[in-house]
């Protein structure tokens, strides 16, 4: 055979093997892995997740270079309007059908629970950022299922410790009444208890309420120290701007937030909200981390991200790390693969995932700043403590967990 030949060999077989029919490879012929977001995303809570959970959910995702495993990744989000029924609808269907492999985000608490079921059934992962009922990690926890940003426990642990210790030794609760309330009062007022203070009564209103002028003359005339607030999104924002109207802080009361996230500080602006005590999983004015991941989420959601959508970047780029080193999608593998990394981004830093699916970082506690201390729009908070995991979180054993092998 002539040199000639040979020198033209590799394109000749390159033909043939395109005349005989076997397709060439690229990742773009590769079939996607899907992940899905889904919350409320035009409801009550929609400003505290909604559209910038898909967003902080892509930012990860294109970070991660947009593959893993040699198959692109693909993004789909679904609003569940805050409706259980239609988040397992739609969590079924993208499971089913998509062959979607995590849910991120969950919304509500409810929704959340349902999800777990789920995704327990079907071996598929689940990353909870916004969903903070504590049985997620306790009596409903699943090996797929993954309690990312905070919970009631941590939530009312940080808070209500902090308050009876400052004299705050009274309380009365106005409280969602749904879920993730019921579990948010609960954890509060064991908190409260052991601190030594007394909780005085309680009264329910339902989600997405307007009127709390009811609900707040029975926690005045409870003459209670603190008015724990223990809801969330609209229905937290309406509840104080009414307690301003009635005069609550004037008359020697005080407002706990139990759940109030940054995008709500910023409605409700620094003349109602100075003073008060915030415990969260992230600030977006921490560090140089923190502060760059701001900017980025900030120039696509024209706003600053709360803890909860810092989260879902967590979350979402851990899951990525996770599939990458089980060398699987398997749910099985990359769950055991989450536990096994420590979780290291902007918000987190070499934190532990525990086995029940509680991941353990740090929480601090924040005092909203007065409107003179503010260098300008979203500086709002002044770090007063932080609290590691292992303090802010329900220890294991106390939480009811049973997983197959314990």
């Amino acid at each position: 055979m002539s040199k000639t030949i040979l020198g033209h060999l590799p394109a000749m077989l390159a033909a043939l093997t395109l005349s005989v029919g076997i397709p060439s490879v690229s990742l773009a012929d590769e079939k996607p892995i899907n992940l899905a977001v889904i919350n409320d995303m035009s409801g009550p809570l929609s400003d505290s997740t909604g559209e910038g959970s898909v967003i902080a959910a892509q930012l990860a995702i294109d970070d991660f270079g947009g593959s893993v495993l040699g198959r692109p990744i693909k993004l789909l989000s679904a609003d569940h309007q805050n409706k259980a029924d239609l988040a397992a609808s739609i969590t079924r269907r993208w499971i089913d059908v998509d062959d979607v492999q995590a849910i991120i985000d969950g919304g509500n608490s409810t929704a959340g629970l349902v999800i777990q079921e789920i995704v327990k059934e079907k071996k598929r992962i689940a990353l909870f950022t916004s969903p903070a009922t504590s049985d997620l990690t306790g009596k409903a926890c699943s090996p797929f299922g993954f309690a990312w940003t905070y919970d009631t426990y941590a939530l009312a642990s940080t808070a209500a410790k902090a308050l009876v210790a400052q004299g705050a030794d009274t309380w009365f609760f106005v409280t969602s009444d749904y879920t993730f309330g019921h579990a948010l009062e609960r954890d509060a007022t064991k908190f409260v208890e052991d601190a030594g203070g007394k909780v005085t009564g309680s009264v329910r209103h339902p989600m997405n309420t307007s009127d709390f002028s009811s609900y707040i003359l029975q926690a005045q005339t409870s003459g209670a120290k603190i008015i724990g607030l223990a809801n969330s999104g609209d229905d937290a924002l309406n509840a104080i701007k009414q307690s301003a109207e009635f005069g609550v802080v004037q008359s020697g009361q005080r407002l706990g937030g139990l759940l109030l996230l940054l995008n709500q500080i910023h409605g409700l602006g620094l003349e109602a909200a100075a003073g008060t005590l915030v415990s969260e999983a992230y600030y977006w004015d921490q560090d140089d981390g923190t502060r760059a991941f701001a900017d980025r989420f900030e120039k696509l959601a024209h706003k600053k991200p709360n803890a909860l959508q810092a989260s879902v970047y967590s979350a979402v780029n851990h899951y990525l790390k996770s599939v990458k080193a089980a060398g699987t999608i398997d749910a099985p593998a990359v769950a055991k693969e989450i536990k096994a990394l420590p979780v290291n981004d902007f918000m987190s830093k070499d934190v532990k995932v525990r086995e029940d699916g509680r991941v353990m970082r740090n929480m601090y506690l924040f005092e909203v700043k007065k409107p003179e201390e503010s260098k300008g729009a979203w500086d709002y908070y002044k770090q007063l403590s932080v609290v590691p995991g292992e303090q802010a979180f329900r220890p294991l054993a106390d939480g009811g967990c049973k997983l197959e092998g314990n």
